[in-house]
């Protein structure tokens, strides 16, 4: 079964065709700018591909109606667009990718998989918000949470490259590119993320703020007479580290921190801070974790390498676009020796007689030693 998976980016439409053994056999990166790819050229990138038997869409958000992959019809697709507003930046790119690509191949099945989903199983303890229960139910406001396939995908491969089952393994997985997120993973399902109701919560990302008081929007709101549209305009795209450094390049970034710019040397600062500050907690908890495991670009930003793994959620789409057609998943092949318990940790300096705690805060050499090894370089970021 040949799969082409397609996911909408903030600039591009990154397109993927994924042979029975999810291997990449057909990739084609179509400029997107505002969102909007060019229907011929979607066509032509397509027909390039030769046959292809489903198609798997990256959906950012399915609210608290889709906690599943599920088959596109025109119900599904107008029950997404009803979304729009809880995700504007993101669900109507994915919705003009979907319409092109449906143009494009019209009798072949679509399956959409959401970000979201991965995070809907959350307990309730991380999930609500202490608002009163009429707004809650009335409105569906709750900590939904993004990156779901990312941080799906990442903690899979964890499990892979130690080869150890994902029963029984805790992990911190982060993705850190344009848009950022961290989630606490247990037994490969999300228990805690830093993203909440809409993808502008939690970390700071190149554009986007990050948490912020909201009586800190609510005094811009009451005292300084700052319109609605323009709060929102200002924390998606002109906070973060452009609003901080005047750049949203992390390589420009760190290059001018690196020669002394104060802006440049706060922006990390500040990034560095909220990333700490959201983790200890969730590394205590995880004591067994493989700990830090990164699926996006500018984790990797501080040592490039040709060789680096570049986790996506294609693989996670791949995989339940075959499950909802009634399609075989293809058998994970790990490639690597299984950790032994009782190793030392040179890093904490004693040795955990647990299976399940022996790799703590030292299986990130590990982790990167193996990453270096894995042959996945050059697969597409999500943003």
């Amino acid at each position: 079964m040949r799969i082409l998976v397609v996911n909408a980016g903030s600039s591009s439409l990154k397109l993927r065709v994924l042979d029975p053994d999810d291997t990449i056999v057909g990739s084609e990166d179509l400029p997107a700018p505002r969102g909007q790819a060019d229907n011929a050229a979607v066509a032509r990138a397509i027909a390039g591909f030769g046959s292809v038997d489903a198609v798997g869409h990256r959906i950012v958000h399915g609210g608290t109606i889709y906690a599943r992959p599920v088959r596109i019809d025109r119900e599904v697709v107008e029950r997404l667009r009803a979304l729009t507003d809880l995700a504007p930046l993101h669900q109507p790119k994915s919705l003009a990718a979907l319409a092109a690509v449906e143009a494009a191949l019209p009798d072949v099945p679509a399956v959409a998989c959401f970000d979201t989903a991965f995070h809907a199983g959350m307990p309730a303890a991380a999930s609500t918000y202490a608002i009163p229960s009429e707004w809650r139910k009335r409105w569906d406001l709750r900590r939904y949470g993004f990156h779901g396939l990312s941080h799906a995908y990442a903690s899979r491969r964890v499990a892979e490259l130690l080869d150890r089952p994902l029963d029984g393994v805790r992990l911190v997985t982060c993705h850190l590119g344009a848009g950022a997120s961290l989630a606490a993973v247990l037994d490969g399902r999300s228990v805690d993320t830093t993203m909440g109701f809409t993808p502008l919560d939690g970390l700071v990302m190149a554009t986007r703020s990050g948490s912020i008081d909201p009586g800190l929007v609510l005094w811009l709101e009451e005292h300084a007479r700052m319109p609605p549209a323009e709060l929102a305009a200002t924390l998606e795209h002109r906070s973060g580290l452009l609003g901080l450094a005047g750049t949203a390049d992390m390589r420009a970034i760190l290059a001018a921190a690196a020669s002394g710019d104060p802006d440049a040397m706060l922006a990390l600062d500040v990034y560095h801070h909220r990333l700490r500050r959201r983790s200890p907690g969730w590394r205590r908890r995880s004591a067994a974790s493989t700990s830090w495991c990164s699926p996006a670009g500018w984790g990797r930003t501080r040592r490039p390498s040709a060789s680096a793994p570049r986790a996506t959620s294609r693989s996670s789409a791949s995989r339940w676009t075959r499950r909802a057609t009634g399609q075989p998943a293809p058998i994970a092949r790990s490639r690597h020796p299984a950790p032994r318990s009782g190793r030392s940790s040179s890093r904490l300096g004693r040795t955990s007689r647990s299976p399940t705690r022996a790799w703590t805060s030292s299986s990130e050499d590990r982790l990167a030693e193996l990453g270096r090894r894995d042959r996945g370089a050059g697969l597409p970021e999500v943003a």
